[in-house]
Parts: structure tokens; sequence; C-alpha cells
């Protein structure tokens, strides 16, 4: 039987300032977009809607890590706003299938081109050499999503 060996205390290292950093800009990244009208679990359910298409309320739920209850009122609230849409399932009429109205899709891009605007904004404050290291920082940090 063999044993993994402890990580490098430089890997451990790095493990914790990924996270921390990754979790930093990640939560600046939405603040930057953030709808005054919509949660941000909200504004995650529309973003899952508009990569997945049309689901179920207990597949969002199951994606999003929240009971079925909470997702419903959460759909349900998002359909007041007219952001999404229930219909029934083309297979089997008894299931509702949640998706994305036309202006759920608009705010979905909106939010999205506001993200991107403002990490580029924030990225052209640095030298083209630092931007380089961070584009292959990102290439590492993909490959080891595929290790």
């Amino acid at each position: 039987m063999s044993e993994n060996p402890s990580p490098s205390p430089s890997a451990v290292q790095a493990s914790r300032d990924v996270r921390a950093v990754i979790s930093r800009l990640r939560r600046r990244i939405l603040k930057a977009s953030e709808a005054e009208d919509i949660t941000l679990g909200q504004a995650s359910v529309l973003a899952r809607l508009s990569d997945k298409g049309n689901v179920t309320a207990s597949e969002l739920a199951a994606a999003e890590g929240v009971r079925h209850q909470s997702m419903t009122s959460m759909v349900a609230a998002l359909a007041a706003r007219g952001l999404v849409e229930r219909a029934p399932d083309p297979e089997d009429g008894r299931r509702l299938l949640i998706g994305l109205t036309p202006e759920g899709r608009r705010r979905v891009e909106q939010g999205r081109q506001i993200r991107t605007e403002w990490l580029a904004e924030r990225l052209d404050r640095c030298t083209e050499e630092e931007r380089r290291t961070v584009i292959a920082a990102m290439a590492v940090l993909e490959r080891l999503i595929h290790d």
C-alpha cells in the first residue's frame, strides 16, 4: 500500500493563496454587476439557466445546493420579475421546466458584460508583463482542473 506524500510547504501556501484570492475576486466581480432587485442566489440561478437551458426546479436546487422549497420560492420571485418562465415538460406534462425569458437572457448578458468590463479595467492598470503573468497563471490553474 503506497501512501501519498504530504504536499510541499510551497504547494500548501500556493493552495491557500489561490483559494483566498479567487474567493475575494469572485465576490468583487459579482458585486460589480450586482442588481439591486435580485439576490446573488437569484443571479446564480439566472446564469445557470443561461448555461443549461430549461431545467426543473429539482435540478436547479441540486445544482445550487439548496432545498427544493427554497428554489421554488426563488423561481417564483424571478418569475414575478419576468426573468424566468415555467412551461410543461413536453416529455412529461406533470413536470414544469424553468427557462429564461428574453428579459432574463438580457439581464444575464448585461451582467456578464459588466463583470468583464470591470475586470478588464483593473487588468488594464497592470503592466503588459503582469498581464502575461496572469494569463500564464490561468493556464496553470486550468491544467489543474483537468488533471
